[in-house]
């Protein structure tokens, strides 16, 4: 993990390449004081769903979003809607990456593709880099820049902001539950028993019209960038799944990638190592939900709902990652066990619905 940036950036991936002649002309004329600069590209290492560049032209530095390669689900990865709603939240939340330019022809890197603001600073996520100096009481304290910057999102006047004319915030849950059911089973490859127990028991249990505010919905700690001195979040990225809806998903989602001790190995090695929130000072889904109802004054009581919610998604998210892998469409060997790991969630899941998982 680089010391300057955060993020670790590594060659292209084989298969994974963009056209550079291509991309080089579009630059030229978006950017034209960088016209006599040599174009370089490299790829961020992270992430499992859009790919993700680092370019740089002389001093200039920007980050290229396309989506993954082959079919995608339907309404994923839209590119022109993710690069919309960073138009209309950066101004009102500055952790927000800046964009710069938009692109729908599929002849410069052969995706639409927007390009926006590089941003520097700390990004973890199994592990600290060597640099750091972090104690339990620095981990409490990132603990609490998540939750109060998740506190200040969702009280963003949404009203200000034309995201309502690309979200549909009434009956919000239950739209996402029917949803997130459809997308898996376009991307089931076997049957996993438990699925029908826990899709019906969210389909009864959905609660009505809440509150509707911007929600990130995929906001974790690996999706965030940190000041060196790890007191403050000075970028927050993945906005693909941003709209207007019930806050307490977010919330859900974000405790549904919030990794504590002593969870169940399943859960904290299904993506590999486990994340840092495992270490001293980090706060407990408890202690963060707590935080998170005292800062907002929001009535979290039914919060199960929504973490059982954010554990079916999740193993959606994994499956359809899988189910590309499957199929051929992604040579990436990091994804060949995603199977297990989605059932996992599945489990995960119906133990949340039971009130066992918080």
């Amino acid at each position: 993990m680089s010391e300057k940036t955060g993020y670790e950036t590594v060659s292209v991936r084989e298969g994974e390449e963009l056209n550079a002649t291509n991309l080089k002309s579009f630059l030229n004329e978006h950017f034209p004081h960088l016209f006599h600069e040599e174009l370089s590209i490299k790829q961020f290492s992270a992430g499992h769903s859009n790919l993700t560049y680092l370019l740089k032209m002389g001093e200039w530095e920007g980050v290229l979003r396309r989506p993954p390669l082959g079919p995608v689900a339907p309404k994923a990865h839209d590119m022109k809607r993710e690069y919309r709603i960073l138009s209309e939240i950066q101004p009102l939340f500055g952790v927000t990456p800046e964009p710069s330019v938009f692109s729908d022809d599929e002849r410069i890197v052969g995706s639409p593709f927007f390009i926006m603001e590089r941003k520097k600073g700390e990004v973890f996520d199994t592990s600290f880099p060597p640099h750091l100096h972090v104690t339990p009481d620095v981990c409490r304290k990132i603990s609490e820049e998540m939750v109060s910057k998740l506190v200040e999102l969702h009280s963003i006047d949404h009203r200000k902001t034309t995201l309502h004319e690309i979200s549909k915030p009434e009956h919000f849950m239950e739209r996402q539950v029917y949803g997130w059911i459809k997308r898996y089973e376009r991307a089931k490859t076997s049957e996993i028993r438990e699925v029908d127990q826990l899709t019906n028991w969210l389909i009864k249990n959905v609660p009505g019209n809440a509150e509707s505010t911007i929600i990130h919905y995929d906001y974790k700690l690996n999706n965030a960038m940190f000041s060196s001195d790890l007191k403050s979040m000075v970028g927050l990225f993945d906005w693909e799944m941003a709209t207007v809806g019930d806050p307490l998903a977010d919330l859900g989602v974000a405790m549904g990638y919030w990794i504590q001790n002593d969870d169940p190995e399943l859960l904290k090695f299904g993506l590999g190592k486990p994340p840092v929130t495992i270490m001293d000072g980090f706060y407990s889904r408890r202690q963060f939900i707590e935080e998170y109802a005292r800062k907002s004054s929001r009535d979290v009581n039914n919060i199960h709902f929504y973490l059982s919610f954010a554990y079916f998604k999740l193993a959606v998210i994994v499956q359809q990652i899988y189910y590309r892998f499957k199929m051929g469409q992604t040579r990436d060997s990091r994804f060949y066990q995603f199977d297990r790991f989605a059932k996992s969630l599945i489990t995960l899941g119906n133990q949340a619905a039971l009130g066992r998982q918080e």
